[in-house]
């Protein structure tokens, strides 16, 4: 069994040998630990005196991979040229030779063979039955890559890291993917992919190198790392793995934050966190919830295992999961909502009574800022595209609604947006085409953009303008909290986020 770390493993896509050959110094820079040299995307297939200068005196260990377009890959020639290529790829000085499980073994180049599947259309029905064929070769490498349709799936990948004896590659490809390609250290897998940069990716779902070292902490993983993560749909542009991983840093916790992308609907939230906590070995302790999973959440997890709070408002955003695989849910949407809100028009809590306040959307987030708003006894019309929604919700608290049609002739003070209107990447979208008169301030709950077209809009017109990145912030610092028993380092995590946004990341 190979006891080295998990390699990070930078496939190098360029279409010509020289620039592949640059793109192999910028990976170890980086800090990569091995590249992978895909032949089969240079434009003309190499000749041997070409193969064998690429390879010269290479900055870091190198896998030679000539692909054919049967398993994914750009190569289209013949099947004995390819493999003569590979041959001189291993004659060159290749460290290992990625060799597709179809090819009869009587035909493999002689060298350090990985043994690869690739399905990129599912989860193979006979998973199983291949990483056992493939641990009966005589390949010194397994490696297997499928496509994941939720991220339970990349909890299959894992599994195989965990059942094979050879040294194993075992990834969930695409965006649910992800966490079997960070996890992958914590499992002790021969090698993870991550790319040299944006769009430089060799199959879907691949980080880049840079995210794994500094957004992920890739050296530090191991065995006893704990596991966090954010659920949501859309998930990829989340701010929060940034913000958690660096306060974990900054905290000395061995624990990573990972973006899980859930598609909407209470089967597919189910069939997640069955499938990651039927594998206590996982080690999740906790999760974020975002947008559309809050009230999924709350009904997975059971209103007599959240706080008050959370049963009240009708959904949660926090979810804690014991060493003895208990849930706990809680709402930290509510009182980061307010803070934001009474801190930057600079009044108390009890300085809402009274206030009139139209609030824009019925969701998770709605059910906790309208909660809150009705406790301190504002005056809240709720306005909703499915008008029953909204309806129900402001029957729930005591308050007005309204179906969006009506949006145009509100007459509020206060106006709060919890739609996702205007989020990124669709940030010229807003949930009102102008600012009524009426209207002194402005709370979009969205952080990413910070300057949404909304508040763009409000600014312009003089009013107030309230941030989503100071409740992003608020509710986030309580989890962490929530979650590790310590004292957040708040500083640290508004800078994160404002630094990422200020930078377009």
């Amino acid at each position: 069994m190979d006891h080295a770390p998990t390699r990070l493993i930078c496939p190098l896509t360029a279409t010509s040998l020289e620039a592949m050959r640059a793109e192999m110094d910028a990976a170890a820079k980086l800090g990569a630990d091995m590249v992978e040299c895909r032949l089969d995307h240079l434009v003309e297939p190499p000749s041997a005196g070409q193969i064998e200068v690429l390879l010269a005196s290479p900055a870091l260990p190198v896998i030679a991979t000539c692909r054919p377009t049967r398993q994914g890959g750009l190569y289209r020639c013949d099947e004995s040229s390819r493999l003569a290529i590979l041959q001189c790829a291993a004659a060159s000085g290749a460290d290992f030779i990625d060799v597709e499980d179809d090819v009869p073994d009587s035909d493999w180049p002689v060298g350090q063979i990985i043994l690869s599947h690739h399905d990129f259309v599912g989860v193979p029905d006979d998973l199983d039955g291949i990483a056992a064929r493939l641990e009966r070769s005589r390949a010194v490498v397994n490696k297997v890559a499928f496509t994941a349709a939720g991220p339970e799936d990349a909890l299959r990948a894992l599994d195989l890291l965990r059942v094979c004896r050879k040294p194993t590659i075992s990834l969930a490809m695409g965006e649910c993917g992800l966490a079997s390609r960070i996890l992958a250290r914590k499992f002790g897998a021969f090698g993870t992919f991550a790319a040299l940069g944006e769009g430089a990716g060799s199959a879907p779902g691949q980080p880049t190198t840079k995210e794994m070292r500094h957004l992920y902490h890739w050296d530090r993983l191991g065995p006893a790392t704990a596991v966090y993560g954010v659920i949501g749909c859309p998930v990829a542009h989340s701010m929060s793995p940034a913000i958690h991983n660096a306060a974990f840093e900054a905290a000395g916790l061995d624990a990573v934050y990972l973006p899980l992308r859930i598609e909407p609907g209470h089967d597919s939230f189910s069939r997640f966190m069955d499938a990651a906590l039927a594998r206590g070995w996982l080690g999740l302790r906790g999760l974020s919830v975002t947008i559309p999973h809050k009230e999924n959440a709350l009904a997975y997890v059971g209103p007599a295992n959240c706080g008050d709070l959370a049963g009240t408002i009708g959904a949660i955003n926090t979810v804690t999961v014991g060493a003895d695989g208990r849930l706990r849910g809680d709402n930290t949407d509510y009182s980061a909502a307010i803070d934001a809100l009474r801190s930057s028009m600079d009044i108390a809590c009890a300085d809402l009574a009274g206030r009139s306040v139209a609030v824009l959307g019925a969701g998770g987030a709605s059910r906790a800022i309208v909660a809150a708003l009705a406790h301190y006894g504002a005056r809240v019309t709720i306005y909703n595209r499915t008008v029953r929604r909204g309806q129900e919700l402001a029957r729930d608290f005591g308050c007005k609604s309204a179906g969006l049609e009506a949006i145009g002739g509100l007459d509020a003070e206060i106006v709060i947006n919890c739609t996702p209107l205007g989020m990124h990447p669709n940030m010229e979208a807003s949930p009102l085409e102008r600012i009524p008169k009426s209207v002194r301030v402005v709370f979009d709950t969205i952080y990413n953009p910070v300057r949404t077209r909304l508040l763009r809009a409000a600014e312009a017109e003089g009013c107030l303008c309230v941030s989503g990145l100071e409740m992003f912030v608020n509710q986030a610092v309580a989890q962490f909290e929530i979650w590790t028993a310590r004292k957040a380092p708040r500083d640290l995590m508004r800078g994160v986020v404002a630094q990422r946004l200020a930078a377009g990341e």
